[in-house]
């Protein structure tokens, strides 16, 4: 068969032959010696076979790396956008973004033109470049975005530089502009988070477009924090160094300049030493950015800004909270930053301060007493000074305004005005043994009785059963008439117990009420207000001095004048100490030793110091002739140095007081005498006073 030849002649059959056991040895040998034979390139073939295997590797591995490297970058984008729309969706619309407006800021300044106390959360007056020196900004710039003139909101130079310092020093610089803090300090809250950073660079950017460098540098400058609740360079300025901003020296301005980093911190009314070094930096910061040379760089780390303690710091703010709560009825609503001129003399506040602050953490806790107030004023009714507790940052309730006390004896001088103005003297004698009222029986502090006594030295010892006799002799409602007539607003109960004054006052008003005579016999209300103003100088509101119509005939306080003066000599507050002056005044203690007060005047400044507890709990026998008369004493002696002696009115060596009416008249004060004395007087936001004494205190329009 074809088919079969073909296979039979390709198939090769075994040979076998003797030698076959030899065959495949010698085939072995051949095949050994054949590939001996072979020449030397087959090996270097197969190498190159491995290389372009490894080559064809190596170009998969590459492309898989720029693959990868595609789609990382794909994601990062992704992610990126991502972020950015979720930024956007958390900021406004850039289109409506706006600088937030400032609230205004309410400056309290002194008698001296020295600011007392900033309210607001704005700071001080918003200042232009031009109204500062150059080295002001320049030290901002220099300490704090030395490219300030040349990046657009971002700065990757100092930022690269800071994370140089960083890795070097193991320090923690940071790397943001002043366009960036605006943003933040503008628009966004301190927190530290990825999120807020990039919307602080976003802001940064809108701003850089928005606005010029100057206008941001001034929004920096009038916005950023320094410490101590000052918000802006002018607010800082005057709480630091007592005055502008436009007058800072080179080494206060570079003290302003470092507080930036660590208001908290750095602030120098805290720590002055940190402060100090810090100005240091910033002067040879300035010095290396040749904005000033090394000789004014010198100069001024050799002369350091000093600074200025704030006279009250503490007790002013309870002036403040006096004036804050009727600011609306004086000018309206406040949109925009007001200065208020105050009668307030920062001397005499610190003194008073002092004065009481002293007293009480020597002797407070020996005589069980927590708690004071003592206000200063001239005979006018103009208060120099008000302190209304030992400390406002632990209690901000203003005891001299607000509070409402017994005034115990303190209340006397209405009685025996009262008596003398129906035509009693001050030689007039009344018995002084026990009696009864109603069952009632006032007895005298020291159960002593003296028979037939003058009103003089009945009200010079505070004889309890005199006051009570008067009373009941003309009638309680008299006596509060005459009350009302001088001043006092709060209501006052018509019985017997007012002789001993049982019924409550505040601090305030009854200083107020004494003025009269001080004063000769005028009607005198407690102000504090002179001016307001805007920070341009407009004037929003002036107290205009009224005539102050008469309320005492001019013989009646010279015969009040003598008796009280006879308490300072020979009666109960004979530990006063006010050497060449002629004082008189009242001390008084309330029912348990509640209150201990003690009034008194010279013919230059009227002072009430009040003690006691805000539970009205009892102390531990304090009376008015002991604590109040020391704090008043050290208050008075700060009042009046450098003043020229004078006397009282109506007695030697004082002004003389006339008599402007009729024998037997008894002089009325107008719309409030009879008005409080019908009806008890309207509660108001300041210490009980009426709506017309509300006006007065204030100066209102």
């Amino acid at each position: 068969m074809a088919g079969g030849g073909r296979k039979d002649s390709e198939r090769r059959e075994p040979v076998f032959d003797v030698e076959s056991d030899s065959a495949p040895k010698s085939s072995s040998k051949s095949k050994a010696k054949s590939a001996s034979n072979k020449p030397a390139s087959k090996p270097r073939a197969k190498k190159k076979s491995s290389s372009k295997k490894s080559a064809r590797k190596s170009g998969m591995s590459f492309g898989r790396v720029i693959y990868w490297s595609l789609v990382c970058s794909l994601w990062l984008v992704i992610a990126g956008l991502g972020g950015a729309v979720w930024v956007g969706a958390h900021l406004p619309p850039i289109q409506s973004l706006e600088i937030p407006k400032r609230p205004p800021s309410i400056q309290l300044v002194g008698i001296n033109g020295r600011v007392l106390t900033t309210r607001g959360e704005g700071g001080g007056a918003v200042l232009t470049l031009k109204e500062l020196p150059p080295y002001l900004p320049n030290a901002f710039i220099a300490i704090e975005d030395r490219r300030f003139y040349q990046h657009y909101g971002i700065d990757p130079v100092g930022i690269a530089r800071a994370m140089l310092v960083n890795i070097r020093h193991g320090m923690s610089q940071g790397g943001s502009t002043l366009t960036q803090q605006l943003a933040k300090n503008l628009f966004l809250t301190q927190e530290r988070t990825l999120s807020r950073k990039v919307q602080e660079l976003v802001l940064a950017f809108w701003l850089e477009r928005k606005f010029s460098k100057a206008e941001i540098l001034e929004l920096y400058l009038n916005r950023v924090y320094f410490g101590a609740g000052a918000y802006g360079i002018e607010a800082a300025s005057q709480r630091y160094f007592g005055k502008s901003a436009r007058q800072v020296t080179l080494s206060e301005a570079a003290m302003l300049a470092g507080l930036v980093k660590s208001p908290s911190r750095l602030a120098p009314t805290r720590n002055p030493d940190g402060a100090e070094r810090r100005a240091q930096t910033v002067l040879l910061a300035m010095a290396d950015a040749k904005l000033i040379n090394d000789n004014l760089a010198k100069i001024a780390i050799a002369h350091p800004g000093l600074v200025v303690p704030q006279a009250g710091a503490g007790s002013v703010n309870y002036v403040a909270d006096w004036i804050m709560d009727v600011l609306d009825d004086l000018i309206g609503r406040v949109d925009e930053d007001i200065v208020i001129e105050t009668s307030i003399d920062p001397v005499l506040q610190a003194a008073a301060e002092k004065a009481l602050v002293d007293e009480l953490a020597q002797k407070g806790g020996k005589f069980g007493v927590s708690q004071g107030a003592v206000v200063t004023m001239t005979p006018d009714g103009t208060v120099r000074a008000l302190v209304g507790g030992k400390d406002y940052t632990e209690s901000q309730f203003n005891r001299a305004v607000s509070a409402k006390r017994q005034p115990g004896s303190a209340f006397k001088p209405f009685v025996y005005l009262t008596a003398i103005e129906r035509g009693l003297t001050l030689e007039t004698l009344r018995e002084d043994k026990p009696l009864q009222v109603k069952g009632w029986k006032p007895e005298n502090y020291t159960r002593e009785y003296f028979g037939n006594v003058t009103l003089t030295q009945a009200l010079a010892m505070s004889l309890n059963t005199v006051s009570v006799r008067l009373t009941m002799e003309f009638g309680p409602t008299a006596v509060t008439k005459t009350a009302y007539r001088l001043g006092i607003a709060s209501k006052l109960e018509p019985n017997a117990s007012i002789a001993l004054g049982t019924s409550e006052v505040s601090v305030i008003e009854l200083v107020g009420a004494y003025a009269a005579f001080a004063n000769g016999g005028l009607a005198a209300t407690p102000h504090v207000v002179e001016r307001v103003r805007t920070a341009d100088g407009t004037v929003l509101y002036k107290r205009t001095p009224e005539g102050l119509c008469r309320v005492i005939d001019g013989r009646y306080v010279a015969m009040m004048n003598e008796m009280m003066r006879e308490t300072l000599q020979t009666g109960t507050a004979r530990k006063a100490d006010l050497p060449g002056w002629q004082a008189a005044g009242k001390t008084g203690t309330s029912q348990d030793f509640r209150d201990a007060w003690f009034i008194a005047y010279t013919s230059q400044y009227v002072t009430g110091v009040w003690l006691g507890n805000d539970d009205g709990s009892p102390t531990h026998k304090t009376t008015g002739s002991g604590l109040p008369v020391e704090i008043w004493s050290k208050v008075m002696k700060t009042a009046h140095q450098g003043v020229p002696v004078a006397g009282l009115p109506g007695l030697s060596g004082g002004a003389p007081v006339a008599s402007a009416l009729p024998p037997g008249d008894i002089p009325r004060r107008p719309q409030v005498a009879d008005a409080g004395a019908r009806t008890p007087a309207p509660t108001s936001a300041v210490g009980g006073m009426d709506d017309w004494l509300l006006g007065k205190l204030f100066g209102r329009r």
